[in-house]
């Protein structure tokens, strides 16, 4: 099982990024998937959720209205639309899964948010 984050970058505020997590090992569509974030000096913080069943999707209340979480069945990936991006989103993003009592972790992929 493996989870692999990509679509970082360097973006200035009011700018949008998409992140994707390709999973291996197991389909995203039969587990609950979420990103997480984490800022320097700071530890980690949910971000979003995307339910197994029906797709049902979750934000934290700071992202909420900016970010969408979505899935890609036949790519068997997540994504992370950001839009109306501010500084406070700067972060490392890692996508997460929880597989047979099992917890992934990705590599995480940076988001720099500067003018």
């Amino acid at each position: 099982v493996h989870v692999v984050e990509s679509g970082g970058g360097l973006v200035q505020p009011g700018g949008s990024l998409r992140l994707s997590c390709a999973a291996s090992g197991f389909t995203v569509s039969s587990y609950d998937m979420r990103w997480y974030r984490q800022a320097p000096g700071k530890s980690r913080e949910w971000v979003a959720r995307i339910t197994s069943s029906g797709g049902s999707t979750y934000y934290a209340d700071s992202v909420k209205g900016r970010f969408t979480i979505s899935r890609d069945n036949a790519k068997n990936t997540v994504f992370l639309q950001m839009n109306s991006l501010k500084f406070e989103d700067a972060a490392v993003y890692y996508c997460y899964a929880y597989v047979d009592r099992v917890d992934y972790w990705g590599q995480g992929t940076q988001v720099t948010v500067s003018s």
